[in-house]
């Protein structure tokens, strides 16, 4: 059975629930369709402290709070997979999921992004057993342990600061010899008395004996040196992938899958706009996707308008 809305989100991150939010309280029916819980990645961070409002509140907390929001007005949360769309032959929009399908006058796609993977032997194998790509989720386990973080930028050192809060040692191994991260963020790795960092280093495999990891292979990539670093656990932030399958054939995503929007959120597509991580942009933040979400919430109030009008 399809089941029918004005407008379908896809993704509950903060911008799937801020635009819910915004198309909902313009008496448009609503309906948010995630994969997983609602909140995203925000759920797996520790302390969010440049959200305004807040000088500092948890992921899951501002997750929770959101979401209160976001449905207020009517608006629906529903889990899904989406597998593709496609249009119909009245130019409204057919939403394929893994549990249901629905019929759209038009669609706002806020499925952010995810972690790259280094792809390098034993990570998939000891995925859950000591590599992990979120230190909220996971750091607890490793207590009085040392760890190893990889990469350089905001996500990584954050990590690592609050890493070093919980485990006994944190070594950051980064391919090059500066750090990308915010100077904030920096500093306040630098100052920390247990955590270190590994320069011009590559990971090369991550070894374990067979139940958890217990070591990592490094290549320093100006000497060739190679060493065995032991270590209980590999939280890795290398940067980040769209997650845009769901819009594969529509040609609104560059070559790397980032969906192209105007500065409306609006693609190539009539009625289908992106907001948020997955979009092609810069600065990807809460605050951010919150801002695309107004600008899609709104602007997809104002194309199923237009459809009433009998206007394209």
């Amino acid at each position: 059975m399809t089941e029918k809305f004005d407008v379908v989100i896809i993704g509950a991150g903060p911008g799937g629930m801020t635009a819910a939010t915004y198309a909902s309280r313009a008496n448009l029916s609503v309906v948010m369709v995630d994969r997983g819980i609602y909140g995203g990645q925000m759920n797996n961070t520790a302390e969010v402290e440049n959200y305004p409002g807040y000088n500092s509140i948890m992921g899951a907390d501002l997750s929770e709070k959101m979401y209160a929001s976001s449905t207020q007005f009517g608006a629906e949360y529903q889990f899904g997979t989406v597998k593709h769309i496609e249009t119909n032959a009245d130019n409204t929009w057919h939403v394929v999921t893994d549990m249901n399908d629905y019929q759209a006058n038009s669609v706002i796609v806020a499925t952010g992004s995810e972690y790259k993977k280094l792809g390098v032997p034993g990570e998939l194998d000891y995925a859950g057993r000591g590599v992990s790509y979120c230190a909220v989720c996971d750091g607890a386990f490793f207590k009085g342990q040392e760890v190893v973080v990889v990469g350089g930028g905001d996500s990584a050192i954050e990590e690592a600061t609050y890493l070093a809060g919980i485990v006994d040692h944190v070594t950051v191994v980064h391919r090059g010899d500066t750090l990308k991260a915010q100077p904030i963020l920096q500093k306040r790795a630098f100052d920390a008395d247990n955590i270190d960092f590994i320069w011009n280093t590559e990971v090369q495999s991550i070894n374990g004996d067979g139940t958890k990891v217990t070591s990592v292979t490094l290549k320093n990539n100006v000497t060739d040196e190679v060493q065995d670093f032991a270590t209980a656990a590999t939280f890795i932030y290398i940067g980040l992938l769209p997650v845009s399958d769901s819009v594969d054939g529509l040609g609104i995503t560059d070559d790397q899958g980032w969906i192209l929007t105007n500065d409306q959120m609006e693609t190539t597509q009539p009625g289908i706009f992106a907001i948020g991580d997955v979009r092609q942009k810069q600065l990807r933040q809460i605050t951010t996707a919150v801002g695309d979400a107004a600008i899609a919430g709104q602007n997809a109030y104002a194309y199923n308008e237009t459809l009433k009008d009998g206007v394209e």
